[in-house]
């Protein structure tokens, strides 16, 4: 055997890699943790879902791994230090699930922006306008570009913070977003839309020394990992009311659960990982990960370290 697929995938993607490898399609392993450790023996490359994790254990029982492909954004189920130490190349669609991400952003602010009201100077509860608002992104991943151009076509000012950008790379301008800190960002932002690529040095960076210094009633939405923020401080400025609302598409398991601090905080908002899952970014996710993960299986490929 040479791939293992245990995640659903396109009939006509399914068929091309059959056509080219040893394929064994096999998605009740991802309810079978001891029968998936088994199959690993002799496969060279895994495509799996989000439930199924693959840790150092699973990994030293894949000697042949190459490749393990997954077709939505997250990849919190793969341990990235893991399959770098063993030479195992994530892969993960390039830009296949952007345009749905930023779709689904513009509705979530455009549905919390309407539905969670202001006091206006009138004394009256209204509800804001995407146009006038000042919107902030925090992270530069392949979601923000048309992110950002939805965002122009409203109307509205967009600014960004990337830790890994300097405030003079082209790329801000090519994406005709403005550059500035993150606690400017955050000041001045009526609206924050999360996409920073997570890795264990940003844990908590969205924590009281920025979130504390939000734009009174300002909204937010991330696509993030909510290891990204600092529970604390994130209970704070919701439950106080200063940030208005919130929406997270998917938090890490417990958070939300009794006696944690987030638990009926009513102006939180969750649903279970669906921005990129579209019948359309589907199928160019496959398409990314089937084509990379069929590259990599050529003889005398050289493997990219993992990022």
């Amino acid at each position: 055997m040479v791939v293992l697929i245990v995640e659903p995938l396109d009939p006509e993607v399914m068929q091309w890699l059959v056509a080219r490898h040893a394929v064994r399609y096999a998605p009740d392993l991802a309810r079978d943790p001891r029968g998936l450790r088994q199959a690993l023996r002799s496969v060279q490359a895994l495509i799996i879902p989000p439930t199924v994790a693959l840790d150092a254990d699973a990994l030293s029982r894949a000697p042949q791994l190459r490749a393990v492909g997954r077709l939505s954004a997250g990849a919190e189920n793969i341990d990235f230090e893991a399959c770098a130490r063993a030479g195992v190349e994530v892969v993960r669609p390039s830009d296949a699930t952007a345009q749905a991400e930023a779709e689904f952003m513009i509705g979530a602010l455009l549905q919390m922006l309407r539905r969670v009201p202001v006091v206006n100077p009138e004394g009256l509860l209204v509800g804001r306008e995407l146009g006038s608002a000042t919107v902030g992104l925090i992270g530069m991943s392949p979601a923000a570009q048309p992110t950002a151009q939805l965002l122009q076509a409203f109307g509205t000012r967009v600014i960004g913070y990337d830790p890994t950008l300097h405030a003079s790379d082209p790329l801000w301008a090519r994406w005709l977003v403005e550059p500035v800190s993150l606690r400017e960002l955050m000041e001045q932002s009526d609206a924050v839309c999360v996409m920073l690529t997570y890795f264990t040095r940003y844990q908590g960076l969205l924590g009281e020394r920025y979130l504390g210094f939000c734009k009174p009633n300002q909204v937010l939405v991330s696509l993030a990992s909510t290891s990204l923020f600092d529970e604390n401080a994130l209970a704070d400025v919701l439950g106080s009311g200063r940030m208005a609302a919130a929406w997270f598409d998917s938090v890490e398991p417990g958070l939300l659960g009794p006696g944690r601090l987030l638990h009926q905080i009513d102006t939180l908002q969750v649903t279970p990982r669906v921005a990129s899952t579209t019948l359309e970014s589907r199928v160019r996710a496959a398409w990314d990960v089937a084509r990379r993960i069929d590259d990599l299986l050529q003889p005398g490929t050289d493997m990219v370290p993992v990022s």
